[in-house]
């Protein structure tokens, strides 16, 4: 089938078209937010509804690593990934129903200030937020530029480094108008944009190849030219989602445990996420937004996985290379070419016109998972690691200097990129699954007992952290040196070390660190109740004070900069806070819980109605393709 790789005129406007459209959603969003406080430019005032929510959880979700990712994974495995999207249908619930009335009763802004709140002392806090920093570089921003990267490579030829310069300075005039409120409302409009575009490319791509059923047929047959041994060959279960436990590419206890718990670390302790939800105008807004999102996350499967497979069956000589100078060939990476499924889908199938609007689609999911990771690292930084270093610095001091860290961090996402490229034998989302796999389990451990476990205390979660890290990186470091080797080409790092598949490992590593958080903890005095009201689940609906152990008396008369303190009117006369964070203070200097937001009882429970429904969905999906 020819390739096409040249975008035409009709290509251009729709591109062009789709600009304007965000830009123009912006702009009006912009006029109905406050960027010139803390809480108005990362936390949109608190006051989105429920489809703006929904639609930014699940936009700063799907980026263009997705499109290229799930669909490259999908063409070299098959639909297991889609595991991967299927189990946030479960976790999204567990977020809106468990995590989130303890974030909002708590009044944080940050994940890490959370933590700062339960536990005291400021080291957590700030090992957190720099971890988190630096998975956001090497999970997120480069594999989204590098994806975005293959696709603008793909339409137009340019160099790969030419290719995320060209992503960057999009971004850049992106991001420069600010505010998570801007970003909300622009992800609402790019969601539809993904979800149309996707459908109609995913109807394209099924229709090409006989639809589901020769699908099934035609992809055990989608063998590459010359293949001699098992290297290039489909998967003989490929079209099951619960795979062989020890010689399954994607295990089934590691695809229900393990992603699991990096599930569970990604929805409900990411500040990416959490933003949108700390960002809702009430607790039913956001539940809304987390069943939205929920039912959206039916859509992956079926509008990338399922794609990428078909362009193996169309394209097996470049997306099902097996030797590294025909992958060369093909794609220019040894490692194989399986990224590029999705790019070709594109460029070959579409006429003109639709072509434009899907490489719209990519950007739209790219420029969104960008402003998203980008306003949630500003934030990280500015009020988590920045404030620490300059307690009195004023407002302007430090959104200027959140928005110097987010150049600081294009600079080593560029960096990291080809790591990126050379990883996991060219599956992107492998790549970042394994890294997820090694890094996230003891901070989804902590935030676990940290929530349901009052007992935990600052020593065990702190030393639990650092135990976890240190297993993970001992797995790590040696797979990123020495390499796993890809099919017919065995990479140089011990079984032992590396043999124990990375969805194992994650959840071998949750238990361990559990173990340590849970020993060290009895080693040492619990948290007295009065520090505990409103951070722990047991606590949740309690209205006595809290006396936080994060709180730092003022120095010299003058306080750190908080938020609530830059959300006073000009005058500074009859300020109160605007969010949900501490209330006044009780007897002793304790927090009194601040007054929750009406909720509507019958809207309250048509949402749970909504999540019992989703839940029935989940379970029929996974029992039909397991």
């Amino acid at each position: 089938m020819e390739r096409t790789t040249a975008v035409n005129p009709w290509d251009l406007g729709v591109i062009g078209g789709y600009f304007l459209l965000v830009l123009a959603v912006g702009l009006w969003s912009l006029r109905r937010g406050n960027r010139s406080t803390i809480s108005g430019y990362f936390l949109a005032g608190r006051s989105m509804a429920w489809g703006p929510v929904g639609a930014s959880l699940f936009a700063s979700n799907i980026g263009s690593g997705h499109f290229v990712g799930l669909a490259g994974t999908g063409a070299a495995g098959g639909i297991a990934v889609g595991g991967f999207e299927w189990s946030g249908m479960f976790i999204v619930l567990l977020l809106g129903w468990a995590f989130v009335p303890i974030y909002l009763r708590a009044g944080v802004s940050t994940m890490p200030e959370y933590l700062g709140k339960r536990f005291g002392g400021g080291r957590i806090q700030l090992y957190l937020a720099l971890l988190s920093l630096g998975l956001y570089v090497s999970t997120k921003l480069s594999v989204d530029m590098y994806s975005g990267a293959i696709f603008i490579q793909e339409a137009l030829g340019w160099d790969l480094y030419a290719a995320v310069g060209a992503l960057l300075a999009v971004t850049a005039l992106y991001t420069v108008t600010g505010g998570l409120a801007a970003l909300m409302y622009a992800d609402l409009v790019q969601t539809l944009i993904i979800v149309v575009g996707a459908s109609i490319l995913a109807g394209y791509a099924l229709g090409a190849v006989g639809g589901y059923e020769g699908l099934v047929e035609r992809y055990p047959l989608a063998l590459p030219p010359n293949v001699t041994g098992p290297c290039g060959r489909p998967r003989p279960d490929a079209f099951h989602l619960l795979r062989h436990p020890s010689t399954g590419d994607l295990p089934w206890p590691g695809l229900l445990l393990g992603l699991g718990i990096i599930s569970a670390w990604y929805w409900c302790t990411d500040q990416v996420i959490v933003q949108r939800c700390l960002a809702g105008r009430s607790l039913t807004h956001v539940r809304a937004g987390c069943v939205v999102c929920g039912y959206l996350k039916v859509l992956p499967m079926f509008l990338m996985v399922l794609p990428g497979m078909a362009a193996r069956v169309l394209f097996p000589e470049v997306v099902g290379c097996a030797d590294p100078q025909g992958c060369r060939r093909a794609c220019g990476t040894p490692v194989g070419c399986s990224n590029v499924a999705y790019p070709r889908l594109v460029l070959t199938l579409l006429p003109p016109g639709l072509r434009g609007l899907m490489l719209a689609v990519v950007l739209a999911a790219l420029m969104s998972s960008l402003a998203s990771i980008f306003a949630s690292a500003g934030a990280l930084f500015t009020l988590d690691v920045y404030r620490r270093l300059r307690p009195h610095a004023g407002p302007r001091h430090l959104l200027i200097a959140g928005r110097l860290w987010i150049v600081a961090m294009v600079g080593l996402s560029l960096a990291w990129l080809p790591v990126v490229e050379a990883a996991r034998g060219g599956q992107l989302f492998d790549y970042i699954q394994a890294i997820a796999s090694y890094l996230a389990p003891p901070v989804a451990a902590v935030f676990f007992l940290a929530i349901f476990v009052p007992r935990v205390n600052e020593p065990g979660a702190f030393w639990g952290l650092l135990g976890g890290l240190g297993l993970g990186l001992a797995r790590l470091v040696p797979e990123f040196a020495l390499g796993t080797g890809t099919c017919g080409s065995p990479g140089r790092c011990p079984p032992f070390v590396c043999g124990l598949h990375y969805l194992h490992f994650a959840a071998l590593l949750f238990l361990v660190t559990g173990l340590i958080v849970i020993i060290v903890s009895l080693c040492y005095p619990p948290i007295p109740r009065q520090h505990l009201h409103r951070l722990v689940f047991s606590l949740r609906h309690s209205r006595e004070p809290r006396i936080d152990l994060d709180q730092q008396p003022p120095k010299d008369g003058a306080g750190g900069v908080q938020l609530q303190d830059v959300e006073a009117e000009p005058s500074g006369q009859g300020a109160e806070p605007v969010g949900r964070g501490a209330g006044p203070s009780g007897p002793g200097g304790g927090a009194l819980p601040p007054a929750p937001p009406p909720e509507d009882p019958v809207w309250s429970r048509v949402v749970d109605v909504n999540a019992v429904i989703l839940m029935a969905v989940a379970v029929f999906l996974w029992g039909y393709f397991a």
